[in-house]
Parts: structure tokens; C-alpha cells; sequence
């Protein structure tokens, strides 16, 4: 938009033209500090076990782990990760004023079919010398995860590209369960799950527990993998989220599911008829009694 050289225009003149300060042209954005770095990822590792601490409580956390960080600055990095305190502040997710937000559907309801409900949330990732943005697409029925992306940006793309792989590969559920963050109230999401004819469903404000099970998934996901590795760069956190979903789905066992692992639980259910029912049926699972059993 503004070129440097331009053989008439100045570099004033240019940015006059597009309603812009001098300044801005100049201005060279610059990443966060590596200590910056270090306290998102112990307020991160802090947040798993405490969910209930604001800026303030985590600040003296900090103090306590001898990093001195006020409450202003613990503030603003809880912001740029995406996470904030369920008691002292309601508003866990950062809904977009002009999109529409549907009704939690999910309450009391029994799910005995392996694909009826989808649900999908978003996580931050730290690394060593920065941090992305995860979305992930799971069964409930099974905890099977049936697609994830990475991003470095919290914007809908990468929580459509895993949408659209999720019902290629796997055909459409009859529900489909996220909280009320803008990347899932976005029309460019919700015309596509419209247009394949799924019930939207959403978490109430504050209600971590409306999505519980893919909760849990990044409590697994952040302790076995991610903070055990601090990986380097983003294509070495892909790789490393490769093969701990791949573990994940094929070798690790939940004692939710009788001991079997999400994929041996998804394939057998799907394959396994019930009297009077469709071919894909499975026991009935009431949702009232969400544990954390894994």
C-alpha cells in the first residue's frame, strides 16, 4: 500500500492518502519476552489446577514461584492466552456482539450412538520460544478425536479447515457442541454445520462444565505431551500433537469406556447392533453425571 520509493508521493503524503499515521509505517511489531513466555506458560500450568484464580490470585502465585509479575501485566497475558477465572468472572469465552448464540442442548440428554454429538473447543499451546492456538473436534460418546489444527492466530480458518475434515471423514453428527467464542458463533462456521442440516448447541457463559470432556482432553494433552517436550517451533508441536493424539485414540485406555481406548470404543459401537435400533447404538449414557474419568 505504501511505497517507500514511489518517485512523487513521500512516505508522509502516501500514508496522509490512506488515513494513516507516519509512525505506523515505521512501526516493526515484536513478539513477547522469553520471561513474558515463561510466565504465560506457569499461568497456564496454574490455570489447569486452579481454574478459579483471577490476575490477582495468580499474580501471588507467581510471587510465590519468586517471579515478580503485577497483577496488570498477568491481566493482559491471561487475555492474550484466552483464559480467564470461572468464578470471579462469568465470561470465560469472548463472544462476538453481532453473531447469534444458540441454546445448550445437551442438558439430561442420553446419548447412545457413537456420532449423535460433536463437541469442539479451542487451547492455548506454549512452546519454548512462543505459543499457538489449537481447536480440536471430538466424539463425546467415544472421547475419539476426530480432527485438530494449529494456528497462530485465533481466527475461524482453522477451526473450519477442522470442521470440514471432520465431516469428510467421518459423515455429520446430529449436534454439534462448542462454547461461545467468535471463531464458533461465526456465520462462515455455523452455515456450514446449518447447510449439512446439525443442530448448533452452545455452553452457557461460565459453564466449563458444558463441555467437560474435551476439557479434560487438554488437561491429558497439555501434561503428557506438551510440557513434558517444550517443543522448539510450531511444525515440532505439530509433529508432537501427531503422535500423542495417535496414541491417544489408538492406545490409550479410558476407564469411562470400560478400559478401551476412543478408537476401539467409536468402531465397535458403530458396528455393534441393538434390538429395535439403528446398527450404530451403544448402552445409554446420561450426560447429567459429567465425571472426569479418563
Amino acid at each position: 500500500m505504501i511505497e517507500p520509493a514511489h518517485p512523487v508521493l513521500p512516505i508522509t503524503g502516501q500514508c496522509h492518502l490512506v488515513s494513516i499515521c507516519r509512525s505506523s509505517f515505521y512501526y516493526s511489531p515484536t513478539g513477547e519476552s522469553p520471561l513474558n513466555l515463561m510466565l504465560m506458560r506457569l499461568i497456564d500450568e496454574a490455570f489447569l489446577e486452579c481454574p478459579f484464580y483471577g490476575a490477582r490470585q495468580m499474580a501471588r502465585h507467581l510471587r510465590r514461584l519468586d517471579y515478580m509479575a503485577g497483577r496488570k501485566r498477568v491481566s493482559r497475558l491471561m487475555a492474550k492466552m484466552g483464559v480467564s477465572p470461572i468464578y470471579q468472572k462469568p465470561r470465560r469465552s469472548t463472544p462476538h456482539p453481532q453473531h447469534p448464540v444458540y441454546k445448550y442442548l445437551l442438558r439430561n440428554l442420553v446419548i447412545d450412538r457413537p456420532n449423535p454429538v460433536w463437541c469442539a473447543d479451542i487451547t492455548y499451546l506454549p512452546m519454548r520460544r512462543g505459543f499457538l492456538y489449537l481447536v480440536a473436534i471430538m466424539g463425546w460418546a467415544t472421547r475419539k478425536v476426530l480432527s485438530w489444527r494449529l494456528s497462530n492466530k485465533m481466527e475461524a480458518d482453522f477451526c473450519i479447515e477442522a470442521l470440514e475434515e471432520a465431516l469428510e471423514r467421518y459423515g455429520k453428527p446430529e449436534i454439534f457442541n462448542t462454547d461461545q467464542d467468535s471463531q464458533f458463533t461465526s456465520p462462515r462456521v455455523t452455515d456450514i454445520l446449518k447447510d449439512a442440516k446439525v443442530r448448533i448447541s452452545m455452553d452457557g457463559r461460565g459453564r466449563w462444565m458444558d463441555n467437560v470432556f474435551i476439557e479434560r482432553l487438554w488437561r491429558s494433552m497439555k501434561y503428557e505431551c506438551v510440557y513434558l517436550h517444550a517443543f522448539e517451533t510450531g511444525s515440532e508441536q505439530r509433529d508432537g500433537l501427531r503422535r500423542w493424539i495417535a496414541y491417544y485414540n489408538t492406545r490409550r485406555p479410558h476407564s469411562a469406556l470400560d478400559g478401551q481406548t476412543p478408537d476401539e470404543a467409536y468402531y465397535q459401537i458403530a458396528s455393534t447392533p441393538s434390538p429395535g435400533r439403528a446398527p450404530e447404538t451403544v448402552s445409554a449414557m446420561p450426560l447429567a453425571a459429567h465425571h472426569y474419568r479418563d
